[in-house]
């Protein structure tokens, strides 16, 4: 019989053996998507409205604010209850919102903005319901030794996912319009509560001795004793929140580019054609060594990129920026995740994945608002190459204020 020997590149496969965490990583994968692809699809209707940035910032604010007020409960619940449930819980609600803006739209029923903010916000309660749990549980589907292939590869299919979602939102909604785009999303979510009933469930992690606001405080308490955790989720947060300019790509496409609905839709996928060229890659061999420094050179390309995108009024340029983006945005990505995750206790993941979310989470949506709110007073390119600036900006005071971030290596843990 022929022995089959793994050469350390297959090596990075090795965690898809494990099979709840392969019915998990799928799950996630197509909740993530179907969402993503729904997000961009209601912009879209919400765009065709009345126009405005500020219409469309603030579909951000509808799901941040209802996100911002349950997360760090949920963090809570995540630690002291089944983290399946929770989870499942989410999804429900998930697949409950795409099923009512899918059939609004089937039947023509025309829904107002105050009826799809309101569908938003629900959302925002979902994620919040489940966040915690998603992130919480990975450590606990897989051996020790193959922890940093998981989060890895958890964090790398996350990142595709957000991202092919509004591309492929996009282009659904440009080749065949808006039900075309929410059955897509209805359909995903369907899939993704069926998987998560394959994962385990596991007993709760942290028995409750005392209150949910003392419990509450003890994650909040663990992530400020970490001034390396502290840093990466604080530059993570104002890169996100001053660099994207996602939120602003149909008007870019309208009154810069003139590129119309197929052309908005290749915009909305260049960011997921750079994820997937490097998330794929970074996850096979995440960067263990220099792993802080390879974050902070992250976070300053994805600002370049953003300023570059700003400025151009080529449509091919402006492709070629987003793409490149797409890509710093993924590695930044997995190693903040690598990190939070690496270096929390399991009886604490849930409470230090909210907190997490706190500085992450709603930081598109916030990100979005902000966009909306910038472009409407500031005009639509200065507001892009300020907030690209101010990215920089904070990415260069970061570094320099946290040596033990610029020091980080993950190998030693």
């Amino acid at each position: 019989m022929q022995l089959v020997t793994f050469s350390p590149q297959m090596k990075g496969l090795s965690v898809f053996n494990e099979r709840p965490f392969t019915a998990f990583l799928c799950a996630r994968f197509f909740l993530t998507f179907g969402v993503q692809v729904q997000t961009l699809t209601l912009s879209l209707q919400v765009y065709e409205f009345d126009k405005s940035a500020f219409s469309l910032g603030l579909i951000g604010l509808a799901e941040a604010v209802p996100f911002m007020i349950l997360i760090l409960p949920a963090g809570y619940w995540a630690d002291v209850f089944r983290r399946k449930t929770l989870i499942i819980v989410s999804a429900a609600l998930f697949f409950f919102c795409s099923s009512i803006l899918f059939l609004l739209c089937h039947f023509d029923l025309k829904p107002g903005l105050i009826t799809l903010y309101a569908l938003v916000a629900l959302t925002g309660v979902a994620r919040a319901t489940g966040g915690p749990s998603m992130q919480a549980l990975v450590p606990q589907l897989v051996d020790r030794q193959l922890l940093p292939q998981a989060i890895a590869w958890n964090t790398s299919f996350w990142q595709i996912s957000s991202i092919a979602g509004p591309a492929v939102g996009g282009l659904i909604y440009a080749y065949s319009g808006l039900e075309a785009g929410y059955l897509c999303t209805l359909m995903c979510s369907l899939l993704a509560l069926v998987l998560f009933f394959w994962v385990p469930a596991f007993k709760a992690s942290h028995e409750r001795k005392t209150g949910i606001w003392e419990n509450l405080k003890e994650g909040i308490d663990f992530v400020r004793s970490k001034p390396v955790i502290l840093s990466a989720l604080t530059l993570d947060l104002f890169a996100v929140l001053f660099g994207g300019a996602v939120a602003l790509l149909p008007l870019f496409n309208d009154q810069i580019l003139h590129a119309g609905p197929k052309g908005l839709g290749w915009l909305r996928a260049a960011p997921s054609m750079g994820a997937v060229l490097t998330a794929a890659w970074v996850a096979r061999t995440p960067p263990m060594r220099h792993t802080g420094l390879f974050l902070l050179a992250a976070v300053a390309g994805f600002g370049v990129c953003m300023m570059g995108f700003a400025l151009s009024d080529v449509y091919m340029v402006s492709f070629v920026f987003l793409l490149l983006s797409g890509a710093f945005d993924a590695v930044s990505v997995l190693i903040r995740s690598m990190i939070v995750q690496m270096l929390t206790p399991d009886a604490m993941r849930g409470r230090v994945s909210s907190v997490n979310s706190i500085f992450i989470g709603s930081s598109n949506e916030i990100g979005a608002f902000e966009s909306g709110v910038a472009a409407r007073f500031l005009g639509l390119i200065p507001s892009v190459v300020f907030g690209s600036s101010m990215t920089l900006f904070i990415t260069a005071l970061v570094a320099w204020k946290a040596k033990s971030l610029r020091k980080l290596r993950l190998d030693s843990y």
